[in-house]
């Protein structure tokens, strides 16, 4: 019977009273703890398997594209932090390497040290808060706190470096604005020395655990074919059978001068992205010490430049500012009218934490970027429960929506 809508039987809409089945429509979220922001799944089920799944999103969307196109370059920079807000600097890097293509700028060595410093970082602490909030979505409370307690850390170790613990705003087109502290890199050693025996600790805690084994060994399988159609990257496509890192393939800075593994399997299922994000964890720290010594090379044969030198586009050292009319001239007009790039359009990949994080910009040669596209990886990686959930149970969907590691201030941009 057609549900008749008046002021005193309203008209429910996610609700069908008659069917010829026995088919139940369930919303989950855009309010459960698991959604992992404002998720709204509607689940179509036949007793507590689920049939049919649909992924509604917007009940975060900001506009941010839009709001690129009506600031300059460098105004747009802190809004970056808004999207993957686990991993500021990754989208404040991604941003700032697409400007630089655009107008073709050369950053100092020093400032591609110390970015590449501030990305692994981030890269840790994204897959840190990650492991905590799949851990506590299935139980394993201890594994929560010993993982934000690391994480603690290291943004203890960012706060010194820009005053900021989630959005950082740390990265600038054309370098950096500062030099790492002095206890930056003790700091960041005590850390790493430490980090081996912490992921012991995660690994003991949860890989004979037989609540976790079952949450996790063949759930959420996602073949190798399926991953590369529904556009998957990072952690979600090398745990599928694909060693892709854009790091390895495409490098950028100064990751063709360090050494580490891209660690894959061919599982496809939730305990083999569980697998790749611990070993990802190790090989990150391999890094970090790396870009220890280069930085201290750095300092060595004294390559002190943080920005770069291209007074078109970007402001001159501030004691060039306090004592130079034309650099001061040059300064106000970048802060209040912005940068004019040449007429182009550019596309540049970087690997986020979760994956192929890109920015398309086309510039008319104006100060605001005529188009700005951006291509989130947890957009993707959201649509792809489509074809995921179905012949999973109710209870796998906060497991499969642990490890897809989604997060919606870059889905609803």
């Amino acid at each position: 019977m057609a549900q008749i809508k008046n002021r005193l039987t309203p008209f429910f809409e996610n609700i069908t009273f008659d069917r010829d089945d026995n088919e139940l429509i369930l919303n989950f979220g855009p309010q459960h703890p698991s959604a992992h922001g404002q998720l709204r799944l509607m689940l179509h089920l036949q007793q507590e398997m689920i049939v049919k799944a649909h992924p509604d999103i917007g009940y975060l969307h900001r506009g941010m594209e839009k709001m690129a196109e009506n600031m300059i370059y460098n105004e747009f920079m802190p809004t970056t932090d808004r999207m993957d807000y686990i991993a500021s600097s990754s989208n404040n890097y991604g941003f700032a390497l697409s400007v630089e293509k655009l107008i073709g700028l050369e950053v100092p060595r020093r400032a591609k040290v110390i970015r590449m410093m501030l990305l692994e970082i981030n890269r840790l602490m994204s897959h840190l808060f990650w492991l905590a909030t799949t851990a506590l979505d299935i139980g394993a409370m201890t594994v929560f706190l010993f993982a934000f307690r690391e994480r603690e850390y290291l943004m203890d170790i960012i706060e010194g470096y820009c005053g900021a613990r989630l959005t950082h705003a740390a990265i600038r087109i054309g370098g950096v604005p500062l030099d790492i502290q002095d206890s930056f890199i003790s700091q960041l050693k005590t850390f790493l020395d430490k980090l081996p025996q912490n992921i012991k600790d995660y690994e003991d805690l949860l890989d004979t655990n037989r609540i976790w084994l079952m949450r996790m060994e063949e759930v959420g399988t996602i073949s190798k074919e399926m991953a590369l159609s529904w556009g998957c990257t990072g952690p979600m496509l090398r745990a599928s059978g694909v060693a892709w890192d854009i790091r390895k393939e495409e490098p950028y800075e100064l990751y063709d001068e360090v050494e580490f593994n891209v660690p894959w399997s061919d599982k496809g299922d939730n305990f083999a992205r569980y697998r790749v994000y611990m070993q990802e964890m190790r090989e990150t720290a391999k890094i970090l010490y790396q870009t220890i010594d280069m930085y201290q090379e750095c300092v060595k044969n004294g390559e002190t430049e943080l920005m770069a030198h291209a007074p078109k586009y970007v402001s001159a050292p501030k004691l060039d500012i306090m004592t130079q009319n034309y650099s001061l001239m040059q300064h106000f007009v970048l802060v209040t009218q912005g940068m004019r790039p040449p007429v182009g359009e550019v596309y540049v990949a970087t690997e986020s934490p979760k994956g192929e994080l890109g920015f398309f910009i086309n510039s008319q040669g104006g100060a605001y970027p005529y188009r700005l596209k951006l291509r989130a990886p947890s957009f993707w990686h959201t649509g792809i429960l489509t074809d995921l959930l179905p012949g999973h149970y109710i209870p796998d969907v906060v497991s499969i929506i642990g490890t897809t590691n989604i997060v919606f201030g870059e889905v609803d941009r």
